[in-house]
């Protein structure tokens, strides 16, 4: 029996320094979680033995648990890298087309736009708006528009801010009068085919009534008709803005028919200081080639293009289990769900039981190199105790032979 002893403390040992073999080779593994040997003793048990007379015939290894502790996380700067700070896992749709979670947040893209792991898997998130909105809670592959350009947006609004010199005399009681151009500025708009078109704004002060009035030109031929009007009150503050009809013509050959977009006055002012420009925007856009992306705190996914625009293009989806010790290793730093795991509950980065990520960083292996070098040593000094066993035992049975 001390044989069989002895040599079950072997084998257990053996997968022991396996088990810290594997921890310390993966020390630099990103999202690595250690592993930990748990023994168990076997007991020989038969009818009618008491409690004072068993006798234990050895050991086993129960289990081997992993230990989902955090890792630490460090900064990389990579666009794609992200960490989970807290819990839960990334979604991975497997190159077999089975379900996978990992916390390695190394992502790459492929030749076709897919966000996918080093193993081929890809990654799993849901689809959004262009703000970020995640519009179905159904996780999906992601895919950035890497084939194809994005499409031109025409200009619908306009958005303008800024002061009036209320010391300005009204141009019409001056000799000579003033210069239409005198406050003027100007901007580009797009058309439906990304063209830019230029757009002139001049603002020419005229008689008060209850108000002081500015009228609004498009242009500097005199004397055309006004767009429209802007109205303020003793204060300086803008009481009503006449809607401006702004009306712009691609050039020829163009055949991209008049467009008229909306201007917004809302923040200008008349103020006893010069004539400034605090904002002047629109919201089209030339077309433009994807030139980056970057993840988010909350997994939304930014791209940016070449024409200056930022878009989502997705978020990253997460899930959890009730019994992480459950899932089961499926190599290249991916987990597979269980039934002893339970099935994921999925969810966003940040929201409830779900870590929040830290975009441009990787989450270290949680092995601690000095504890395991310790364990190992342990564990060999436990080899050689078992295998002294066996020599003992050994020792013993020559005796008994040798008896004359």
């Amino acid at each position: 029996m001390s044989f069989q002893t002895g040599l079950s403390g072997l084998a257990a040992a053996s997968r022991n320094l396996d088990v810290i073999g594997n921890n310390i080779a993966n020390a630099n593994t990103p999202g690595m979680k250690s592993s930990r040997a748990e023994f168990s003793n076997l007991v020989a048990s038969a009818i009618g033995t008491g409690a004072g007379s068993q006798v234990g015939i050895g050991v086993e290894i129960s289990t081997v648990a992993q230990m989902f502790t955090q890792g630490t996380l460090t900064t990389t700067g990579n666009d794609l890298d992200v960490a989970i700070n807290g819990g839960g896992f990334f979604q991975l749709q497997m190159p077999d087309g089975t379900s996978g979670f990992t916390r390695a947040g190394n992502f790459k893209l492929d030749s076709v736009g897919n966000i996918v792991t080093n193993a081929g898997a890809q990654v799993m998130g849901y689809p959004t708006d262009t703000l970020g909105v995640a519009t179905s809670t159904t996780a999906i592959p992601l895919q950035m528009p890497t084939s194809a350009p994005i499409a031109a947006k025409q200009t619908t609004a306009i958005v303008a801010e800024f002061n009036l010199d209320a010391r300005a005399p009204v141009a019409a009681t001056v000799v000579p009068p003033t210069p239409r151009a005198t406050y003027g500025t100007s901007m580009m708009a797009f058309d439906s085919q990304g063209v830019a078109t230029p757009v002139n704004l001049y603002f020419v002060r005229v008689a008060s009534t209850a108000t002081d009035n500015w009228d609004v030109y498009d242009n500097l031929t005199l004397p055309g008709a006004p767009i429209g009007q802007l109205n303020f009150d003793a204060t300086g503050a803008l009481v009503t803005a006449t809607p401006a009809t702004l009306t712009l013509t691609p050039a020829p050959p163009s055949i991209v028919p008049a467009f008229n977009p909306t201007i917004d006055f809302t923040g200008v002012t008349q103020y006893g200081s010069p004539f400034a420009v605090s904002d002047l925007s629109q919201d089209g856009y030339a077309t433009g080639e994807l030139v980056g992306l970057r993840i988010g705190e909350d997994g939304v996914i930014t791209a940016r293009y070449s024409n200056g625009v930022s878009q989502a293009s997705g978020m990253l989806a997460m899930a959890d289990f009730r019994n992480v010790q459950g899932l089961a290793q499926l190599g290249g730093g991916a987990w597979a769900e269980t039934s002893s795991s339970g099935t994921p509950v999925q969810g966003a980065p940040g929201v409830g039981r779900f870590g929040a990520l830290r975009a441009g960083a990787l989450e270290e292996s949680n092995v601690d190199l000095t504890a395991e070098l310790v364990n190992m040593m342990t564990a060999q000094r436990a080899y050689q105790a078992n295998a002294q066993t066996i020599k003992t035992q050994d020792q013993i049975m020559s005796t008994l032979v040798n008896l004359r």
